[in-house]
């Protein structure tokens, strides 16, 4: 699947982020810091490094919840080249580079599992049911 960034809520207002190395199709995907700590009101970057793809998608994924598609990032552009409605809902998430999901002003609501992909989770980019496995 990807790099999978857990956030885990330590405190009322402290966040941790762990990041755990994937391989995927022959792809690796690791992570640039294992852990990623911030505060609410933090600006964050949550980052994975990938041998070979031509774009990067991020996936948020809350408890019990099926993974939200967040945006891809273009592979040497650093370019966002799909959204969801909920970047473009949220203006705090944002692709700064290809490997890079930046999230300004944190809250605890941004503690979810985080995932880093090669390709899509879902046989239709649309669909919010029936995950598929990759």
């Amino acid at each position: 699947m990807g790099v999978q960034v857990l956030g885990e809520v330590l405190s009322a207002d402290i966040l941790c982020y762990t990041v755990r190395v994937c391989v995927s199709f022959g792809n690796v995907i690791t992570p640039v810091q294992p852990e990623v700590f911030g505060t609410e009101g933090d600006n964050i970057t949550l980052s994975c490094n990938y041998s070979s793809a031509v774009s990067l998608q991020w996936y948020r994924q809350y408890p019990n919840s099926a993974p939200e598609f967040l945006l891809i990032i273009l592979q040497g552009t650093g370019k966002v080249s799909q959204k969801s409605k909920i970047v473009e809902q949220d203006p705090r998430f944002s692709g700064k580079s290809s490997t890079e999901l930046t999230i300004n002003s944190l809250t605890l609501t941004d503690s979810a599992l985080y995932y880093c992909a090669l390709r899509r989770l879902y046989k239709n980019s649309h669909e919010i049911n029936g995950l598929k496995s990759i």
